[in-house]
């Protein structure tokens, strides 16, 4: 791909689209095919905004520039790394968020809930609380405190490396007093506390998936996919934990892609509401309190006062 100044930004984003091509790369990392990702690859490398329209895609380039972004578009075929990876940017629900390897790239069909506020079971309006479990770089309870403005959101995940990545964006979205990034194992570090909505885009990746993936998403920490043999090790346990941190009229969202099937085998007493998007994918299921409820899945109170989980699987 050598350089020649002069080349027109068109050109220069269609031969890079074919070197991609050529390469055999996977897309899934905030664009789904080679065109898609070499526009906001070529974009950023010179330096124009990636998220608006661009105006002129005649513009005659400096030399620099298209050493520039054949440079990244290398980059993106040697290292295998996603396009979000070598940007340091994604976008969710309409928000830019800083992304690295120390966090997934965000890519989850829950963001079309979020940008209409859950309106479907929610008043937007009467959302105090929300948790997001499972945060990653904070992008879904980012953008829950803009879909919710009255709402407190806590943001808790395993990993302190994905920690420190949310803590940039809630700083960058100045929500330091409204989203709170806590460390620990799922409902651990919220310890009697009860939220509105639930949200939760957990590892679900099964071991044969797992082994399976393009290198692309090898590139992303293990610990936000991995999630056992069946994929439903994170899951099973947000379901039989959740309602003693649902508020009675709340409502849990988790994500599970390819492991939906098993999640409904191993739990058939719960009705799952799958939903679908307008992106086409899958895999989303919204439950209420009053559901987990009815299937057995209630937080009674303990002798000490406190609620514990309760689920058909455990002993009562």
């Amino acid at each position: 791909m050598p350089a020649s100044a002069g080349e027109s930004l068109e050109s220069l984003i269609q031969r890079s689209a074919a070197r991609l091509d050529r390469a055999g790369l996977h897309f899934g990392h905030g664009t789904d095919n080679a065109l898609d990702e070499a526009h906001w690859l070529v974009l950023h490398a010179i330096g124009l905004p990636v998220e608006e329209p661009v105006a002129d895609y005649a513009l005659a380039l400096t030399a620099d520039e298209i050493a520039a972004a054949e440079a990244l578009i290398e980059r993106r075929v040697g290292e295998r790394r996603p396009a979000a990876y070598l940007t340091g940017s994604a976008w969710f629900a309409g928000l830019e968020f800083f992304v690295d390897e120390r966090c997934l790239v965000p890519r989850s069909p829950i963001a079309e809930l979020i940008v209409d506020g859950f309106s479907a079971w929610l008043d937007p309006a009467g959302v105090d609380a929300v948790l997001d479990l499972c945060t990653g770089g904070g992008c879904i309870a980012i953008a829950c405190a803009h879909a919710f403005p009255a709402a407190r959101v806590d943001a808790v995940d395993l990993s302190p490396a994905a920690l420190e990545v949310a803590r940039i964006n809630i700083q960058r979205y100045a929500l330091d007093g409204r989203v709170s990034a806590l460390q620990g194992d799922l409902f651990a570090p919220v310890a009697g506390r009860r939220y509105r909505l639930i949200v939760s885009n957990p590892p679900y990746v099964d071991a044969a998936d797992l082994a399976a993936m393009p290198a692309e998403y090898r590139r992303e920490p293990q610990l936000g996919l991995a999630a056992g043999d069946d994929g439903l090790e994170i899951a099973a346990r947000i379901l039989r934990e959740a309602r003693a941190h649902l508020a009675d009229d709340g409502i849990l969202c988790v994500e599970v892609g390819n492991s939906a099937a098993a999640l409904e085998a191993r739990f058939p007493e719960l009705p799952f509401l799958w939903l679908e998007f307008a992106s086409g994918d899958g895999g989303v299921f919204v439950l209420s309190a009053a559901e987990l409820d009815a299937a057995g899945f209630a937080a009674p109170a303990r002798a000490d006062g406190f609620p514990r989980p309760n689920h058909p699987e455990e002993p009562r």
